[in-house]
């Protein structure tokens, strides 16, 4: 067991998390508040999860979990990137990454249906979708806000709404993108990913940890690359906004 559940884990996660919101307010950072509701939130989280996913295993409901994941994932998307009635199209960009890439691992049986592996490994695919979903909308309409005289300047030049609002907005959507690419770049010399430690942990071979995380990284990349491209077609199409 990589940590022991008890009280000293309790009390050091406190104290790490009271750490993390101090420094966020002397540094005047604006998120010590949410750097605690996130942490006690994981927690409550994760114990109910920990407490639901083997009764959810056992009654054959995965797909259920799943689908929960999902929905969840869209409106954390959808809500971070704008606050009006169109933050559902974040259904888009997240099932347009992940659907395919669950499919194919479930067609060839590289992930059983009736397993508890497809909970996880779909869990990974959708929380990168989603972390590139809203970087990649937040950033491309924060640039168009910023440059809309651009856009303008144009659509006076001859070109379309959407190929102007690309040329704007393409090159810092494409930024969504660099978390991934620069994780999959480094693994192995600068972190050991969660997939890799977890399969050692549970007893498999060095080669088959990594393998699996090898696989990990790269579902990521074509996950979170349509992602970004949907996104970005979306705010470029003018149906993902932030005009009330």
């Amino acid at each position: 067991m990589l940590l022991p559940v008890n009280v000293t884990l309790g009390v050091v996660l406190a104290v790490l998390l009271l750490v993390a919101a101090a420094v966020a307010a002397i540094a005047r950072l604006g998120a010590a508040r949410a750097i605690l509701t996130a942490g006690v939130r994981a927690g409550i989280q994760l114990a109910v999860v920990a407490l639901l996913i083997g009764w959810v295993v056992r009654s054959g409901l995965s797909f259920v979990f799943v689908a929960v994941m999902f929905a969840v994932a869209v409106w954390t998307a959808g809500r971070r990137i704008t606050k009006n009635g169109t933050w559902w199209w974040a259904v888009a960009p997240i099932a347009a990454g992940v659907v395919p890439v669950v499919l194919v691992l479930l067609l060839t049986g590289l992930v059983p249906v009736g397993g508890i592996a497809v909970i996880p490994v779909t869990g990974i695919l959708i929380g990168g979708a989603l972390t590139a979903t809203v970087l990649g909308g937040r950033r491309a309409l924060d640039e168009l806000g910023v440059r809309h005289g651009e856009v303008e300047a144009g659509m006076a030049l001859g070109l379309l709404d959407r190929e102007a609002r690309m040329e704007v907005a393409r090159p810092v959507a494409t930024d969504a993108l660099l978390p991934g690419l620069d994780q999959t770049r480094t693994v192995g010399l600068v972190t050991l990913p969660g997939a890799f430690v977890g399969m050692l942990l549970g007893g498999a071979s060095p080669v088959e940890a990594g393998a699996v995380q090898l696989f990990v990284l790269v579902a990521l990349l074509a996950v979170q690359a349509v992602a970004v491209a949907v996104v970005l077609e979306l705010v470029a199409r003018g149906r993902l906004h932030r005009v009330s």
